[in-house]
C-alpha cells in the first residue's frame, strides 16, 4: 500500500478495492473463509452449510427512481446470499443517522425496508441505531447482515472450459439511474433502478438440477468485474457477444453522452449465472418466464483458448474489457 491517504476509489469495487483488502486487510484478517472473498462467507453447523453476508449503504442520493436506500439494503443483502446458492432467512439492520435529519424520510426508508423484507420471504430479527452530529455523516447509512440456508454449492471453481454465460436481464440500469439524478444530467429518458430481491427467482431455481457452476450479482464494477473475478487465477478465459447484450436504448444513449462502457455500469436486481453448456438453453427458459428475468439472455461463453475477459465486437474483432482501477461513479450502493 503506497499510498498515505484512502480516496474514494478504493471503495469503488475495482482494483483499488483488491488493493486495499488483499494489501492491507488481509495482511491481518487470515481466516480461511474470509480470504476466499466471496460475498458470503460458507460456514458448516451441526452438518447445515450456512451462508453469512454483511455489507454496508452509503448511496447517494439516499432516493432514487425504484427505490431507497432502505429497499436498497434488503436486497442487497438478500442478494449477496442468494448467489451463494442460499435460501435467505434472516437480516439484521444497523442505521447511522445525521443530526437533521427527517423523520418523514426516515420512516419512508424504514416502511421500504419492511415492505420488501416480507415481500422476499426474509426476517429482519436484530439491529442498532446511532445518531451523529450534523456533519458527521450524509443523511443515514445502514448497514446489515444476513444469513441463509445453502442448497446450491456454487464456487468459481466448478468453472470450466464450455460454459455457457447468462445474464438475467437489461445491463447497467442501477448505475445510470443514479447517475442521472446525481448529476442533474436532464437526460430524457426514464431511468429507473432495477433493485430488486433476487431470491423471488433464486429460490425456485435451486429447486431444479440445472448444472449451475456460479452466479454473482454485477453490482459495482458491472459486468466486466464480475467476469474478470470469476476466472482470476483459473487460467480460463471469457468471450462475450456484443450483439446479444440486453441493454436497454436509453441506457445505451446515456452511456454514449456520457463517455461509458455499460458492461462496467452497476445492476441491483440482476444475475450471472455460469452454468453447463448443455442445461444454458432450458436454464433460460426457465427463468424468462419470470417477471424479474424477461429479458435473460446467454451473452458468451467460458473459454481455454485465451485468458481474460473479451468483448467479441458486432463487426467480429476481439476487443478486451479490462477490470478498472476505480469506477467513475463511487457511493452507488
Amino acid at each position: 500500500m503506497e499510498k498515505k491517504f484512502i480516496s474514494l476509489g478504493y471503495g469503488s469495487g475495482g482494483l483499488l478495492t483488491q488493493k486495499l483488502i488483499k494489501g492491507l486487510i488481509l495482511k491481518y484478517f487470515s481466516d480461511p473463509v474470509l480470504k476466499k472473498l466471496e460475498d458470503s462467507a460458507e460456514l458448516v453447523n451441526n452438518n447445515k452449510n450456512i451462508a453469512f453476508t454483511t455489507d454496508s449503504y452509503v448511496i447517494n442520493p439516499v432516493f432514487f427512481p425504484g427505490g431507497n436506500i432502505g429497499k436498497l439494503s434488503i436486497c442487497g443483502t438478500i442478494n449477496d446470499l442468494a448467489m451463494k446458492g442460499a435460501i435467505p432467512e434472516y437480516i439484521s439492520f444497523s442505521l447511522i443517522i445525521e443530526e437533521g435529519f427527517s423523520f418523514d424520510d426516515f420512516e419512508k426508508i424504514i416502511i421500504s425496508a419492511s415492505k420488501t423484507a416480507k415481500k422476499a420471504g426474509v426476517r429482519i430479527v436484530c439491529g442498532d441505531t446511532k445518531v451523529v452530529e450534523k456533519g458527521k455523516a450524509d443523511k443515514i447509512f445502514i448497514t446489515t447482515s444476513g444469513i441463509g440456508w445453502i442448497k446450491m454449492r456454487l464456487s468459481r471453481d466448478k468453472i470450466k472450459s464450455g460454459d455457457r454465460i447468462i445474464i438475467s436481464g437489461t445491463i447497467g440500469d442501477h448505475g445510470i439511474a443514479i447517475m442521472n439524478q446525481r448529476l442533474n444530467l436532464n437526460l430524457k429518458a426514464n431511468f429507473k433502478s432495477d433493485c430488486a430481491p433476487l431470491n423471488l427467482i433464486t429460490n425456485k431455481i435451486f429447486k431444479k438440477n440445472f448444472g449451475i457452476h456460479f452466479m454473482r450479482d454485477p453490482t459495482r464494477g458491472g459486468v466486466v468485474s464480475v467476469l474478470n473475478e470469476a476466472i482470476d487465477g483459473t487460467g480460463l478465459g471469457v468471450i462475450i457477444d456484443e450483439s446479444e447484450l440486453p441493454i436497454k436504448s436509453e441506457v445505451k444513449g446515456a452511456c454514449e453522452i456520457l463517455g461509458l462502457d455499460p458492461l462496467y455500469i452497476a445492476n441491483e436486481g440482476k444475475f450471472i449465472a455460469i452454468i453447463e453448456r448443455n442445461d444454458a438453453k432450458d436454464f433460460l427458459n426457465f427463468i424468462k418466464k419470470e417477471p424479474l428475468a424477461r429479458n435473460a439472455k446467454i451473452i458468451g461463453e467460458i473459454t481455454k483458448k485465451l485468458s481474460g475477459v473479451w468483448l467479441k465486437t458486432s463487426i467480429g474483432g476481439l476487443r478486451p474489457l479490462l477490470q478498472l482501477e476505480a469506477e467513475g461513479l463511487p457511493r452507488i450502493c
